[in-house]
């Protein structure tokens, strides 16, 4: 079944719930939303998209974003959802492994991709969606591919993470089941990138009739978020861990309690224990924990409010301390290093295996095949359960950096130094930050350049965020007997 169908229905029950926000101000009611989607939808047919198309997103959070998210559905194609912070160039070459034709682009970062990419770039408005149109929704099957979600791995290039209509579907009623419950008075806030878990999120709200507040700042602003719970109540929301302690910190110096949130969801890095107890003695019980991966999307374990809000179970700390149990469509193991199940408490890969996992990787075949074994997600991550089903990551087996709860691959950033014509060696680690968890420092054996031309090179190539906060040059990097760099003696320097 179609996605969009939720949407549509939701329309014809209720067309006078209100549907969708710019801040406080109210774009559109479930009526006019699905009225605009289908004009969004007819408009990309009359483009040439056709059923299983791949139509790329790079935008910013705003109203349009929800518009041609459900209408890309609507239209039988899949929607290629590009983090709004990267830069053109790599925003490109995932429009180029994904096959679009088209891309949809806000004012904001549509000319800069322009210059770099001979896809065709479209800015939708909401003006332009707004005449009354029919239309008649796309079939699409269970197995057929809904979002095409890049990720990366130390690999170095993204890989596009296939995930098709079942699967989002499982994990919307997965998040009933598990997470939380949802009402059609209740509102969801996309202060996190809608590119990413925070849009994912959006069909679950979709289902339940539900109202959608894109922030006006289009992002995460903590004196926005809370004057946003307050006016509109019972606000859910999905954060980063980075965001939840920035969030403490400011409603602690600034007197706010969290009025009118009413869950947060929180996942995308390691919440150290310190922060969520603080999060917790401050604003209640207002946090659910989850455990993902694009390659099962937001659907791996559980650690819900009961438990981030337990002092009373003698393990409530250890329990605080891990992601909680497996959700209901997924099953959770320990293997070894030759893929036996481990015995309870040894730490080894977590595997998963479920409706909600991937069937691959696109038009990657190799990838899949190493990662999907015998109906298992190798997760990359170490972990370990305990007797009563609760797991712990120990370790990441991949040496990818969280940032802000945004993954950054070392070898992205390597390959972009390694361009430079002065640059010999790099190698890239996360050093621990105290407010976002990991950022990135560059090893570098390079003659004739300094810090400030190497960053000067690495913003002309790369996405801010990705970028080495430190540069450290040396003059050779330590290495084992085949020349493979010693990354932890790298780490132990830091």
């Amino acid at each position: 079944m179609n996605l969009s169908h939720w949407l549509a229905r939701n329309a014809e029950r209720n067309p006078n719930f209100d549907a969708l926000f710019l801040g406080e101000k109210r774009i559109f009611s479930y009526g006019e939303l699905w009225a605009a989607v289908k004009g969004a939808a007819s408009w990309l047919c009359d483009m040439g998209i056709r059923p299983g198309d791949r139509v790329g997103i790079f935008m910013k959070n705003t109203p349009e974003y929800l518009v041609v998210f459900y209408a890309i559905w609507a239209a039988g194609g899949v929607v290629v959802p590009i983090n709004g912070k990267l830069h053109p160039k790599e925003a490109d070459w995932i429009l180029q492994n994904a096959d679009c034709d088209h891309v949809l682009c806000c004012n904001s970062l549509g000319p800069a991709l322009c210059e770099v990419s001979d896809v065709r770039v479209q800015i939708p408005k909401l003006a332009d969606f707004l005449s009354e149109c029919s239309f008649d929704i796309k079939h699409r099957r269970s197995d057929d591919l809904a979002w095409l979600f890049y990720t990366s791995g130390t690999t170095g290039r993204p890989k596009g993470v296939m995930i098709t209509h079942g699967m989002i579907q499982t994990m919307a009623l997965g998040y009933f089941a598990d997470v939380d419950e949802v009402r059609s008075t209740d509102a969801t806030l996309y202060a996190a990138p809608m590119s990413h878990g925070a849009g994912l999120y959006s069909i679950q709200h979709v289902l339940a009739g539900a109202r959608h507040v894109i922030p006006e700042s289009g992002g995460f602003d903590e004196a926005e978020i809370f004057a946003l719970a307050k006016h509109f109540g019972a606000v859910h929301m999905f954060a980063a861990p980075t965001m939840v302690k920035r969030m403490t910190q400011y409603a602690k110096e600034h007197g706010e309690t969290g009025k009118g949130l009413r869950t947060i969801v929180y996942a995308g890095g390691p919440m150290y224990m310190a922060d969520i107890i603080e999060a917790v003695d401050h604003f209640g019980p207002r946090f659910v924990q989850i455990y993902g991966q694009g390659e099962c999307p937001m659907g791996i374990t559980v650690l819900p409010r009961s438990d981030v809000t337990d002092r009373t179970h003698p393990r409530w700390r250890e329990r605080l301390k891990s992601v909680g149990y497996a959700q209901s469509a997924v099953e959770v193991r320990i293997t070894g290093s030759n893929g036996e199940t481990l015995p309870l408490g040894a730490v080894g890969e977590i595997m998963v295996r479920g409706d909600l996992v991937m069937p691959g990787y696109w038009q990657n075949p190799s990838a899949s095949a190493e990662t999907l074994v015998q109906g298992w997600l190798k997760t990359g991550d170490m972990g370990a359960l305990d007797a009563d089903g609760y797991l712990t990551l120990h370790d990441r087996s991949k040496d990818m950096i969280i940032s802000g709860g945004t993954n950054i691959y070392p070898r992205e950033v390597e390959e972009v130094l390694l361009e430079h014509p002065a640059v010999r060696e790099a190698s890239v680690v996360g050093r621990p930050h105290p407010e976002w968890g990991e950022d990135v420092v560059a090893f570098v054996v390079a003659t004739g350049i300094d810090a400030t031309d190497l960053d000067r090179f690495c913003l002309e190539h790369m996405a801010r965020f990705k970028r080495p906060k430190s540069y450290v040059f040396v003059d050779e990097l330590p290495k084992n007997n085949y020349g493979k760099i010693l990354k932890t003696e790298l780490r132990q320097r830091l």
